[in-house]
């Protein structure tokens, strides 16, 4: 299982993936689930993973080589002329990855169902964010909706509901997906540490911050703490409820 969350308003967009992938109880393992390119001043994107692995890893895969080995005729994420061909282009490769693998895999009785999260901005357009879907069709993020969230997604949901829009500034934003991730993390063994976290700037085509977290990070452990005290807190101040 895995949780990955990414927002999108007129500030900036943000972007949280944990990195745990598991098989049982006792077969544990980290991957990365995301992915930036950028170039400065020009693009940049950010892309989060989940479902099957294999599946996963092969779309990521055939991406990049497209980038490092170019042919004719066949448009890539750095070469794309609009954040849409982007998502069309990855909606591609998971159409291909799951033409080659899927039968196979789907005979060995494991599910080959993937998402990924692709966002980011290109010169001459504004930001965009888009959810790709195991068949390769997409929608995208808008005014209602300015989040996505692909994996172990119920825990996180009720602060993003409540606190995004798509006028919050971009530290809003981290804080709310930060508080979403460990609201995940706190009821869902599947999901775990390290996370990973990139953040864009509206217009600025390029990451104001790529991080890793990692589990004993007194920045993340302060703001846990302290928005478990202040839910204690609001919870006791509430007046009592009683059914007449």
């Amino acid at each position: 299982m895995t949780y990955c969350v990414a927002i999108k308003t007129n500030a900036g967009m943000v972007f949280l993936s944990d990195t745990r992938t598991n098989a049982g109880v006792d077969n544990i393992s980290k991957y990365r689930k995301m992915f930036t390119w950028e170039v400065p001043g020009e693009r940049v994107i950010t892309m989060m993973t989940a479902g099957n692995l294999a599946i996963t890893q092969a779309v990521i895969s055939l991406l990049q080589e497209n980038i490092d080995k170019p042919q004719d005729g066949i448009d890539t994420l750095l070469s794309a002329e609009s954040m849409f061909r982007v998502a069309e282009i990855v909606g591609d490769a998971m159409r291909i990855i799951q033409t080659r693998y899927g039968t196979n895999i789907a005979q060995m009785g494991e599910s080959t169902l993937s998402s990924i999260i692709v966002g980011g901005q290109r010169a001459g357009g504004g930001m965009r964010l888009f959810h790709v879907y195991s068949a390769g069709n997409f929608i995208e993020a808008g005014e209602d909706t300015p989040y996505f969230q692909i994996g172990e997604h119920k825990y996180g949901k009720p602060i993003l509901d409540r606190v995004i829009n798509v006028d919050s500034p971009v530290n809003v934003s981290v804080t709310a997906a930060m508080l979403s991730m460990d609201s995940t993390l706190r009821s869902n063994l599947s999901v775990g540490m390290p996370l990973d976290l990139s953040v864009v700037n509206a217009d600025e085509l390029r990451f104001s911050q790529i991080t890793r977290i990692e589990e004993h990070d007194q920045n993340y452990l302060a703001l846990s703490e302290a928005w478990s005290s202040a839910l204690r807190n609001a919870f006791h101040d509430m007046f009592d409820f009683s059914v007449v």
